[in-house]
């Protein structure tokens, strides 16, 4: 059964670790309005940049963003 990316968790993920997206920027190289972009939904995050922020937060990728079986 595939799974695709749903929402997007990051906000949620940043609030936990008290971080902003700011300092997510600074510290994973994506611009301010990437990072804006990827906690607003309006851009998907790629495997790289899942794996990146992840390793940046400490969280596991599936974390930050919810999972949705994909209807065949």
């Amino acid at each position: 059964m595939p799974f695709v990316r749903g929402e997007s968790r990051l906000s949620e993920q940043l609030a936990i670790v008290n971080m902003t997206q700011a300092e997510l920027a600074r510290r994973t190289g994506y611009s301010p309005q990437m990072i804006s972009k990827f906690a607003l939904g309006h851009k998907k995050m790629s495997a790289d940049a899942l794996y990146t922020i992840s390793v940046v937060i400490g969280c596991p990728m599936e974390s930050l963003c919810y999972w949705v079986e994909k209807r065949q």
